[in-house]
């Protein structure tokens, strides 16, 4: 797998075909294996034969799509789990213990917010927030006990950027590690290993995925810790990915380079086009020379992504946007094939306290979009006829 270009990783990696020969990857829609024996029963138990024992720990299509994840990441390992939310919480415990810090971004999906401000700290955990952007509040908010520093750049939905290698070399000095959510660049857009990220997890449901028809996460890190550290949480606790699942995310992959790559294109032309619009008072995308960390997104991103985001100045102006489109779909989902659009004050970030939304950057006049691939004509005439409602209700 090492000699595979990421091209040829996202077709071949983890291939195992079964004595059938088939062509697809098989689904092996199975919850337990039988063994030829008592003795090879308990020698697999014992871990001294290989092979599955339960579905729950590991299952050969869900094999086929953790190996082929992280050939494309360049992680030694990847475990699959049922969702991106439950290998961000699964992750993060695996680390920690009671009495220990986890350090955070401020801007984060509401899901990871939440669970840092409120769920950890009801097991012991300590938690703080930095606002991200300069590596040096980082650097202060260090703690002796500080174990995991967790972020995720582009953030959601403000697309602002964090110095992955800068905040990797913080973590790694006090000892801890650095947890990085890439589900909004993508392992095609972004690969935080190469800039010292410690554990990388995704929510496969956006661009792996990315046709809308199943939910799925992974974790990706080194072997010592996922098999040591995570693997115990992924046995006992149950997050797991089913076969089914696993097979739609395999298949995914197949194409998902040819997805990212031309709907990243088509929102880029679109955030130019969306920039020049008199509606919008500011169009937020990474690769754009108006973005506030232009140089930092060339630096540690192919492109800008599929997502960009718009503020048009009110609630009234945005909703206006949302009613008048025609082709764009409203949904809270992300890095689909169909083009999305949310509201994210009244809906992903809906928990989060006014000051401290309106703090990060998510106004009531911002909207997310989602770029599928739709044609960038067909976007582009829709998103201005929203644009022109925006205007008229402002």
């Amino acid at each position: 797998m090492e000699e595979f270009d990421p091209e040829t990783q996202l077709i071949r990696g983890g291939l195992a075909r079964s004595p059938f020969g088939e062509t697809a990857e098989a689904i092996y829609m199975t919850s337990g294996f039988v063994y030829q024996s008592a003795e090879a029963a308990e020698a697999r138990f014992k871990g001294e034969e290989p092979g599955f024992i339960y579905s729950r720990y590991g299952n050969p299509t869900v094999h086929m799509f953790e190996e082929r994840l992280a050939g494309l990441e360049g992680a030694e390992m990847a475990y699959a789990t049922a969702t991106g939310m439950a290998a961000v919480f699964n992750g993060l415990l695996a680390c920690v213990k009671a009495g220990d810090h986890v350090l955070a971004s401020r801007v984060l999906f509401g899901s990871c917010f939440y669970i840092i401000a409120t769920l950890l700290p009801r097991y012991g955990v300590e938690t703080s927030f930095v606002d991200g952007a300069d590596p040096r509040d980082w650097a202060n908010a260090m703690r002796p006990n500080t174990k995991v520093l967790f972020l995720e750049t582009p953030a959601n939905p403000t697309l602002a950027l964090i110095d992955l290698q800068a905040i990797a070399d913080i973590a790694h000095a006090g000892g801890a590690k650095l947890l990085i959510d890439n589900a909004l660049a993508s392992p095609v857009v972004q690969k935080p290993m190469q800039f010292g990220a410690d554990i990388v997890v995704y929510s496969a449901t956006k661009h792996i995925d990315g046709q809308g028809r199943c939910m799925g996460g992974a974790i990706l890190s080194d072997k010592a810790f996922l098999e040591t550290e995570f693997q115990p949480f992924l046995r006992h606790t149950g997050p797991s990915l089913s076969p089914f699942n696993a097979w739609v995310l395999v298949k995914g992959l197949e194409t998902l380079a040819l997805r990212v790559e031309r709907q990243s294109e088509t929102a880029f032309r679109l955030a130019r086009r969306a920039e020049a619009h008199g509606a919008v008072r500011r169009t937020l995308y990474p690769f754009l020379e108006s973005h506030p960390q232009y140089e930092l997104a060339h630096r540690q991103m192919v492109s800008g992504g599929t997502l960009l985001s718009l503020d048009l100045g009110s609630k009234a102006a945005a909703f206006a946007f949302l009613n008048a489109l025609e082709i764009v779909d409203i949904s809270n989902n992300l890095g689909d094939a169909k083009s999305l659009a949310t509201h994210p004050a009244t809906t992903t970030h809906r928990a989060l306290p006014e000051a401290d939304r309106h703090a990060i950057g998510i106004g009531d006049g911002l909207v997310r979009l989602s770029i599928g691939l739709e044609s960038e004509a067909a976007l582009g005439r829709d998103i201005d006829r929203a644009l022109d409602a925006a205007r008229a209700a402002s």
